[in-house]
């Protein structure tokens, strides 16, 4: 199924997307192994899409600080069934598939997968752009530096402006897209908070993210639950440190204010509280009631 994704630094009025993160992995950072089988997988998308999910996010990789690769077979081999699945159980549910790898993109987009979700921005894999512009899906390119692995070491790299880094990286991986085919209109931007950031570049991230929604390609924040959260509310709730599930109310947070600062897309593990806080939130910008 195709997913209009309008860029909403140029249609304010409308309301950002919300992404549900489904994560099929046993390390997870947030729901390590919750739901690595085929039923259980398939109700949660069923039910985030019925909470108000715009599109499901499903993540064979976790690409936690930290965590190590995982090679393709065993991508496709955990992603593949429970989007079959979620496809056989209601068509309509737009589906993404979270991975950096050409292989795993390709098996997904067959199964019906509309988007791509490279936290590599098409750096991982060469062949990952003439996955994107052969199939015509839409795709996220984020700012990451570093690998999973090493993003984090010493608490994250340092940097002299990273919002401007973060947006000259976005010129080059958005002209390396559409010199391999992929138009425009399929490009969505995502900052990458939590991936090579220390706090204080997350929090400026979200500050200041409508300098890059002011851009000509649609922007994604996924802040949800990041322990940069529990991180900055640390002295209040000191449970957050340590428990992702602890960070929700913070998370709320974050996706008003990128909704405000124009994100087209929130990418967020509790659906329903995030619908209902960026439709609030919608209300008091446009006063227009979301009653229905």
């Amino acid at each position: 199924m195709a997913l209009e994704i309008v860029n909403r630094y140029e249609d304010p009025r409308r309301c950002p997307l919300v992404m549900g993160i489904l994560n099929v992995t046993p390390d997870s950072f947030s729901d390590p192994g919750r739901y690595i089988h085929i039923d259980e997988a398939v109700e949660q998308a069923i039910s985030m899409f019925d909470s108000g999910a715009d599109i499901i996010d499903v993540g064979p990789e976790s690409t936690r600080p930290g965590s190590n690769e995982v090679p393709a077979d065993q991508q496709i081999e955990r992603a593949i069934p429970i989007i079959r699945g979620i496809k056989r159980a209601n068509p309509a549910i737009p589906v993404s598939i979270d991975t950096r790898l050409a292989s795993v993109a390709k098996a997904a987009i067959r199964e019906g997968a509309c988007m791509v979700n490279d936290v590599s921005a098409l750096r991982d894999d060469p062949a990952m752009s003439g996955v994107i512009a052969e199939s015509g899906v839409s795709v996220v390119l984020m700012h990451r530096r570093g690998t999973s692995e090493t993003m984090q070491r010493d608490g994250g790299p340092r940097y002299d402006d990273v919002i401007g880094e973060i947006a000259s990286f976005f010129k080059q991986q958005i002209q390396l897209a559409t010199s391999c085919g992929i138009s425009t209109a399929k490009i969505i931007l995502d900052p990458g908070i939590g991936f090579g950031k220390r706090v204080e570049h997350n929090l400026m991230i979200l500050r200041e993210s409508a300098r890059f929604a002011a851009q000509e390609c649609p922007i994604l924040i996924g802040a949800s639950r990041k322990s940069f959260i529990g991180k900055s509310l640390a002295k209040i709730n000191p449970a957050g440190a340590e428990d992702p599930l602890a960070r929700i109310s913070g998370s709320l947070a974050c996706a008003v204010v990128a909704t405000l600062n124009g994100a087209s897309i929130l990418r967020v593990h509790d659906v329903a509280e995030t619908v209902q806080a960026v439709k609030m939130c919608m209300a008091v910008l446009t006063q227009h009631s979301h009653a229905d």
